[in-house]
Order: C-alpha cells, then structure tokens, then sequence
C-alpha cells in the first residue's frame, strides 16, 4: 500500500471543496491578478489551512503529510495553494517557539481564520538568501523595538493581519558566529502601515501578490519578540523543512494536473486521422513526466515520514522540493507542447498553471542552492560560498 492511500477520505473531501470553483474561477481571478478570496475562505472555514495546529489550539493537530495532501490536491484541483499556504506553515515559528502567552492569544485566531499570518518578513534586496547579512535592525528601547530597514519578495501583505519578521538585533561584527544576533517579531500589519512601514506592492509574471517593505523607524512592543532574542535564524530554519516540503506537494499537485490535462487532450485531439496520442512523439514526455512527479512524490512522503517522527529531514525536504519543482517544471512543457497553440490559449488553464509552477524553480529556494546543500551536507564536498 502506497502512503497516499491512508488518506483518501482528506483527498476526497478537499477535491469537493475544490469543486465548488471551477476553472473560471481562478481563470478570472488571474486575469484580474486579484486575490481567491471566495475560496480562500472556503478552506479556512473548513478547517483545511489549521491542519498542522494543534487541536488545545483550536486546529486539527495533523501532520505535515496530511498537510502536503491538502496543498497537492488544490493545485491538482487547478487552484493555486500559493495563495494560502503561508497560512499553513508560518506559524510554526510561533508554535514552536513562542510563549505559552503568544499561543494562546495567536493561535486560536488563526486557526479561526480571524487572523491571518501569511507573510514571513526574511528577505532583503542587496543580500537575497544570504540571510545572514540581513540589513535590518531592530534596536531595543525601553519596552519596545525600533526597526530600519528593508524587505522584498514578501508575499500576501494585503491579505494578512500578522507578519513573521526576522531582523538583525546585535550588529554582526559583534556576534561569534553570523547566524547569531537576529531575532524573530510577529508584526501587527494593521498598526504597522502607515507608521513606520511602507508597502508597494510588485508586479510580477505570475498572479502572486508580493511586495517590498520599508521600515522607517517602525515600532514593535517587546512582547512581540518571540523566543530569546538573537535566536531568529535558528528559529527560522526550524520552519524551512515544512515550507520546502509542502512545496514539493503543490509541485506534484501541478505535475499531475498537466499530465492528466494532456493525456486527456491527446486521446482526443485528432490529427492526420488518429489521435495524437497515438504517437511516441506526444506518448513519451508525458510518460516520463508522469514517472518523475511518481519519484518526487515518494521523496515527499519520506520528508513528511521523517518530520512528523521529529527526525533530522532536511536533505530529504530540500531533495523533494528538488525533484518536485523540476518534474512539475517538465511536466508543464510536456503539457503545453501537447495542446500546440491552444496551450497560450488563457481557456485552456495550461499558459496560467504553466507560469506557476516555474515559480518553484526559484523560490522559496533556488534548485542551485539546493544542489550546494546536497553536494556540502551530504557528499561531504567543500563549501562552495
């Protein structure tokens, strides 16, 4: 028995849910780049984003495998789990290292839906993933933090109430090792823009609403910081794990909705007399697609297998985000090569799903980054940066 068949009664219930918004749906909210708001609220309310939070806190206290199969079915559904999935996995910071305070005030709000925490402040223009030479401080006065400085690539701001921000609290020439002194606040969006934070938003090629911050002078109640301060970065890559593995389960998601959009045009598409599935030409891409989205799915059950056990995974999360985004990547060419030039055709769906998955490919981590992991972390090879 596979591992996906332990959980088809979460399969079924969200392919119901999904149901509800077909096509048009996310078609016409792509074309206006707005937000899925409808069904955004539809998951929320039926509890689908509260799934990794335990149930003393007001979620379903699952697992990162049941988790994935919720992310991989939108997207195999034709929705956009990127919409939402910051909700899934950012409060993880805060649920395993806040106070027992911040929990309960947090978290059963966002499990509610009442709060969204969907942005994760980390990223920085003149340092990209080189997070340790993050340019923004938060300096401590009095009962609270000041902060200066600079965010790109923060996604959902307009449609979140609390953001994650990591910041530097002890300049770096002063720390022993460089992953020290940053720490970790949860940001009030609501108090925050407009005194002290600056938002503009940037266009980009796929309808993923993500912006640049500034922050002037931004302050933050000292009861926001969470953990010990000067921890942040650790506390930060407690969270990559799930991050990176969820996304390898929308990739999948991706992989498989292109490979069945395909097989199902080629049966019917028909050309000089047969359909043009009939030949190799189409038959073999979309095979080897679907076996490289059936390898990188077995990899995602072995990073989830691993970090619901509270096991060591990071090689297994970084090598499914890996081999998910890459055959999600492939099995997108392979779909739109197949519809010809109905596949630019914005009422075939592909052109969108197309533009979406090669998200992956660079964010949330770059597939070179990943490579140097594995070449570094596990070959044992010198560190190339």
């Amino acid at each position: 028995m596979s591992p996906a068949d332990d959980y088809q009664d979460i399969r079924d219930a969200v392919r119901a849910l999904c149901a509800e918004f077909p096509p048009e749906y996310h078609r016409e909210v792509d074309g206006q780049r707005g937000y899925p708001e409808a069904f955004v609220d539809a998951l929320t309310k039926a509890g689908w984003l509260a799934a990794m939070i335990p149930e003393e806190y007001g979620g379903s206290g699952l697992g990162l495998t049941e988790a994935s199969i919720i992310m991989e079915e939108i997207n195999r559904a034709g929705g956009n789990s990127g919409a939402c999935h910051g909700q899934m996995y950012n409060m993880g910071t805060l649920l395993r290292h806040g106070s027992e305070e911040q929990k309960q005030l947090y978290l059963p709000k966002i499990a509610s839906g009442e709060l969204r925490l969907q942005s994760m402040g980390v990223t920085e223009p003149t340092t990209g993933t080189d997070t340790t030479k993050l340019k923004t401080k938060a300096e401590r006065k009095g009962d609270r933090y000041v902060v200066n400085g600079q965010k790109v690539w923060i996604s959902r701001i307009q449609h979140s109430d609390l953001m994650i921000l990591l910041a530097r609290t002890t300049p770096l020439e002063e720390v022993k090792k460089k992953s020290e002194g940053m720490s970790i606040f949860i940001v009030d969006l609501h108090q925050a823009i407009g005194n002290g934070m600056t938002v503009r938003q940037i266009p980009n090629m796929v309808n993923h609403e993500t912006n640049e911050l500034f922050f002037d002078n931004l302050e933050i109640p000292a009861e926001n910081l969470i953990g010990e301060e000067g921890k942040g970065f650790k506390y930060i890559l407690d969270g990559l794990n799930a991050e990176r593995t969820l996304i390898a389960a929308e990739c999948i998601g991706d992989g498989y909705w292109f490979v069945d959009k395909a097989a199902a045009y080629a049966k019917d598409r028909v050309v000089f007399g047969r359909p043009i599935g009939q030949n190799q030409g189409v038959q073999f891409p979309l095979a080897e697609a679907h076996i490289e989205i059936e390898a990188a799915n077995l990899m995602r059950y072995e990073a989830c297998r691993l970090f619901d056990a509270h096991q060591p995974c990071g090689a297994q999360a970084n090598m499914a985000k890996y081999l998910a985004a890459k055959a999600s990547w492939e099995a997108g060419n392979a779909c739109l090569q197949t519809h010809g030039g109905f596949g630019f055709a914005c009422e075939y769906d592909v052109e969108r799903k197309f533009r979406e998955t090669r998200l992956y490919q660079v964010a949330p981590i770059s597939t070179n980054l990943i490579l140097s992991y594995v070449a570094e972390h596990i070959l044992g090879l010198p560190r190339s940066f």
